[in-house]
């Protein structure tokens, strides 16, 4: 309505302009061919400011409907729920393996993966000893075996996964750390998934050689609580300090948001990471080759720059990233 006023208005000031010109020229011949020319430099303003508040007023018309269009789907937390419950309901899930050698970078990446898509990363080792907190069924099943120094079996970790990816906070999807590490353990997982009509729809591998991967490892602090980590070279924490050999002092590595001590795994040393790696290649390749033929496999390089590395996996995440 506004759009529409000041479109008359300027209309009628400019045409009274120019009326007023034309008058004052018919009493003097003298000026008549200046008055004429007036008047066509001012039907010309009148047109050009016609066609600008024309155009102004058909924009604000439509950016109002767009207005109301977005109110009409978001305008209310309920609509924007039932949005998000049909998302849930009938669109798959996204359902995520991260696959890596040690000091790859998934504890660097994998925050940055579950920010961006919404769905939480699970750990089976974290999920094991919440389960067994909570006292859950597979819980208490998984502290027996435990208690009793044994390994827990590929069913119950199963169970507890099953578990944990009924929560609410899965209903988009989530990321796997550390699971299926075995073909077996991968075999009984499209099982459980297909239970529900869900499968795994991305498998991204962080590729580092493993002669990079000592250097990463052995300079590895974390924080043990949250899981961040840290590195002597290439991320060190705000406290540390350096012996005279330039080696970090243990007392001054602290967490940089809590101020809490930092620990190194009894697992981050030379000796023990050649026989990690010789574990990780022949396990993972087998479960690799397994997903391939559903074509949801896609190889990042982790040796490079973080910004570089991030980039990759962005493409690798997209709708037939490679």
């Amino acid at each position: 309505m506004f759009a529409n006023a000041t479109l008359r208005t300027a209309g009628r000031r400019v045409l009274s302009a120019a009326s007023s010109q034309t008058t004052r020229s018919a009493s003097s011949q003298a000026f008549k061919r200046t008055s004429q020319e007036s008047r066509k430099q001012l039907v010309a303003a009148t047109m050009v400011a016609c066609g600008a508040l024309g155009l102004w007023a058909n924009k604000s018309q439509e950016e109002e409907l767009e207005t109301k269009n977005a109110q009409c789907l978001w305008g209310s937390d309920k609509k924007a729920q039932a949005v998000e419950e049909k998302f849930a309901t009938y669109w798959p899930r996204n359902i995520m393996i991260l696959f890596g050698p040690p000091g790859a970078g998934k504890g660097t990446h994998g925050p940055k993966v579950e920010d961006l898509l919404g769905i939480p990363q699970l750990s089976t080792g974290d999920m094991l000893r919440a389960a067994v907190a909570a006292k859950t069924e597979v819980g208490l099943k998984a502290a027996a075996v435990m208690k009793a120094g044994g390994l827990v079996s590929d069913d119950i970790v199963i169970g507890i996964i099953r578990d944990r990816i009924r929560e609410p906070d899965c209903k988009f999807g989530f990321i796997l750390d550390g699971f299926p590490r075995t073909l077996v353990q991968a075999q009984e997982l499209d099982k459980m998934l297909a239970e529900e009509g869900a499968c795994v729809t991305k498998v991204v591998e962080l590729q580092v050689p493993d002669g990079v991967l000592e250097e990463r490892i052995c300079g590895r602090w974390i924080h043990k609580k949250s899981g961040r980590s840290y590195h002597v070279k290439y991320a060190p924490p705000k406290s540390m300090k350096t012996d005279g050999s330039g080696n970090p002092i243990p007392e001054s590595m602290k967490d940089d948001e809590t101020g809490e001590a930092l620990m190194q795994r009894p697992d981050d040393t030379a000796a023990a990471l050649v026989k990690r790696l010789k574990g990780y290649h022949g396990e993972t390749v087998p479960i690799l080759q397994h997903y391939k033929p559903n074509g949801v496999v896609s190889q990042v390089n982790a040796n490079q720059g973080m910004d570089g590395v991030w980039g990759e996996v962005l493409e690798a995440l997209k709708r037939g990233g490679k």
